[in-house]
């Protein structure tokens, strides 16, 4: 790939303040942020293109600058959990070649330790020569960021007793949980820092630590001179849960408070909020650190937002938020072209400069040309899956819970034209001059053969367990199915 052609251009970095960057021929600074479980429809940059607009959204004024002055994707694809997400985030690989399906659907007995055949970004842009670090949540298999092949040299990582214990620094863990075997990821977090136990208070709250780690990763970095990857991970706004204020197999157990569903929603607006108050922090820093002219930030989501689009079989529950922004990008705002995660990792490498194994491939291609400005389209269609379903979308069809185990083939088809937000679609398996472009779109299909029946994971005792409850009546209506409140097209 030829990493000059964009790193010679003199391109915007409006969203730091600047009006122009200069041109340079140095490996940019990157940042990736991933959120967790959030719709775009939660992002008030995303909310004026949305059925129900500022309803819901979190009102989020540093991600929407990083909107308006770079690229905001209103069609980007992803797996529609966080496990299959984030794997295909970091390898640029679809689950037919990762096996990586769903967080309980891991279906060849490599999936688990998918870093030894396939590259991690991490690993990529460390040995391209990049300072690399990784904050938040990582949720990906028996490799750990932190070893050779995840590639990450520092870390700040929300984590199990079963890790901590393994550290020399070790004293039991008498902070935050969640429920009875999960350690807090938000107030009195449990993490690992770069080796060690990070003993937290009952007021550090997770995010902000994290944060606050990776600026001061970027700070050293830039003081050195040295080009830096650093990935956050979030671990907000996933779930909000209330969790307790000391361990119950420790001590005496405090709820954080009784909640219901109009509670629980107020709380997860708030963390959609915060992530953007922090995302101002490090945009900032960027700023402080005088980088705004080589720094590329991405902002993502990893799936839907929990209940009312994760783990379903249709759009909403892959359709996921996807800005890019800084040096090397031009502003184009709001955007009809589509992406989907395995573009991520040909982009980084493209914009790094990086050098790949012969022959190998990734599932997505390089967004930078697009970014640039050289060309003003990028892909025909993108790929969106979970568990056994499969979506696909095109610039004006849609393919969505293509699932022959769960009886339906060829899934729902419908005809979008520029809508996008699912508002406006028209289902179209019986309209003639529809037929051509899903002729294609199955064709385009061939190239990912479903999981079936006969697939050996279902006689593992993982795959007997999943499929118990996958099959079940309330489980397949509710994968197969919009949640009520987000049905705008017939799904009969």
């Amino acid at each position: 790939m030829n990493s000059t052609k964009i790193l010679g251009l003199g391109l915007s970095a409006g969203l730091l303040g600047l009006s122009s960057c200069t041109a340079t021929n140095e490996q940019p600074n990157i940042i990736v942020v991933l959120t967790d479980d959030v719709s775009p429809d939660m992002f008030s940059c995303y909310a004026p293109h949305t059925p129900k607009g500022f309803e819901h959204a979190g009102n989020t004024p540093n991600i929407d600058k990083l909107a308006e002055n770079g690229v905001m994707f209103k069609t980007s694809y992803a797996a529609a959990m966080s496990a299959p997400s984030r794997v295909e985030l970091v390898t640029g690989k679809y689950a037919n070649t990762t096996g990586v399906y769903q967080n309980g659907m891991w279906i060849n007995e490599r999936s688990n330790l998918f870093l030894e055949d396939h590259l991690s970004f991490g690993k990529i842009l460390k040995d391209a020569g990049y300072a690399t670090a990784i904050a938040g949540k990582w949720h990906e298999g028996s490799i750990r960021p932190y070893e050779e092949l995840g590639g990450f040299e520092e870390y700040s990582i929300w984590s199990s007793e079963s890790y901590m214990e393994a550290c020399d620094n070790y004293k039991g863990w008498n902070g935050g949980m969640e429920n009875e075997t999960t350690i807090s990821r938000y107030w009195h977090p449990g993490i690992i820092q770069n080796g060690k136990v990070l003993y937290t208070k009952a007021d550090d709250f997770g995010p902000e630590v994290n944060a606050n780690f990776l600026m001061d990763f970027m700070e050293r970095s830039a003081k050195k001179n040295k080009p830096f990857f650093a990935y956050w991970p979030t671990v907000a706004p996933h779930g909000t849960r209330l969790g307790v204020t000391t361990n119950p197999f420790r001590g005496e157990v405090g709820e954080m408070g009784k909640s219901n569903a109009e509670e629980n929603a107020a709380r997860f607006k708030s963390l959609v909020e915060y992530i953007d108050y922090l995302m101002g922090n490090i945009v900032q820093k960027v700023k402080d650190l005088e980088i705004a002219d080589n720094t590329v930030i991405i902002f993502l989501s990893d799936n839907g937002t929990a209940v009312t689009a994760k783990t379903r079989g249709i759009e909403r529950g892959c359709h996921i938020v996807n800005i890019i922004s800084g040096a090397h990008v031009i502003k184009r705002g709001a955007s009809n072209e589509l992406t989907d995660f395995t573009d991520i990792a040909p982009t980084l490498v493209e914009l790094a400069g990086a050098e790949l194994p012969e022959g190998y491939e990734f599932g997505g291609q390089s967004l930078v040309p697009f970014l640039s400005g050289e060309t003003d389209s990028h892909r025909d269609w993108i790929y969106g899956y979970i568990s056994t379903s499969q979506v696909l979308r095109t610039k004006n069809h849609l393919l969505e819970v293509v699932n022959p185990m769960l009886g339906l083939p060829e899934g729902r088809f419908l005809y979008t034209g520029e809508n996008r937000f699912r508002e406006g679609y028209v289902r179209a398996e019986n309209m003639p001059e529809h037929q051509e472009a899903k002729a294609e779109m199955l064709e385009v299909l061939k190239q990912f053969k479903p999981v079936t029946e006969d697939h050996p994971f279902w006689q593992s005792r993982k795959g007997k367990s999943f499929y118990q409850d996958y099959t079940s009546p309330a489980t397949m209506d509710k994968h197969l199915h919009n949640h009520k409140d987000w049905v705008f097209y017939s799904e009969d």
